[in-house]
């Protein structure tokens, strides 16, 4: 049985762990690498998307970033309890024209017994930026 460590229940310090894991392997733009964080039957809702499935979430995230040019994510810890994580986000990109975008959100996250993201729902917003204006 596959397992993701830290496993839960999460203490303050594992969660942040696992956060930071999770901004690591999404900065890496590796969709089978950062699939393999999540069960098999994971299930998303990504703004107004739903995505179920590992295979759906590979190519989520590749069609992601084929649009979402030079991605720079950063996470931070919001609360936890037993086996749930609740993060805070930005991140930056542009667009095929060259705009650039900051995205600001909340995400919810539940685990499996052995670690794996079961349930991940996000609530995003982007915000037009000037390149100048960026901070990531």
């Amino acid at each position: 049985m596959e397992k993701k460590y830290p496993l839960p229940p999460f203490t303050e310090e594992t969660a942040r762990q696992k956060i930071q894991a999770a901004e690591d392997a999404w900065n890496s733009k590796n969709p089978e690498k950062i699939s393999m964080a999540y069960t098999v039957d994971t299930e998303w809702r990504n703004r107004s998307e739903f995505i179920n499935g590992r295979e759906a979430v590979q190519a989520f995230l590749k069609g992601k970033w084929e649009k979402e040019l030079d991605y720079k994510l950063k996470k931070s810890y919001w609360a936890h309890s037993g086996n749930r994580i609740a993060v805070r986000f930005e991140y930056e990109y542009h667009d095929a024209e060259g705009q650039w975008y900051r995205a600001y959100g909340n995400e919810n996250w539940e685990f499996n017994e052995n670690g794996l993201m079961a349930k991940r729902f996000a609530s995003i917003n982007d915000l037009p930026i000037e390149e100048g204006e960026r901070k990531l």
